[in-house]
């Protein structure tokens, strides 16, 4: 499994309509938070290590209505 956390820019009042739509229509979303700062969300997904994490944002997050940007982080350990 690969993690990776998107940040997303939403259009302006999208913020809240995006998130949903992530968490309803993405299988690979786990969690989405809002955000302050540049960017209005923080989306926590897990992918396959087979699954290619560029086309995954620009196939699945990138073309959800009403965002605008991306700014993916890729994770490499998580510490407890």
């Amino acid at each position: 499994m690969q993690t990776i956390f998107i940040m997303v820019k939403c259009e302006l009042g999208k913020a809240y309509a995006v998130a949903d739509q992530a968490v309803q229509q993405i299988e690979a979303v786990s969690e989405v938070h809002s955000i302050s700062g540049q960017y209005d969300l923080l989306m926590k997904c897990y992918l396959t290590q087979e699954d290619d994490i560029g086309r995954f944002v620009t196939d699945h997050v990138q073309t959800l209505p009403g965002v605008r940007d991306t700014f993916t982080l890729i994770a490499y350990k998580a510490f407890a």
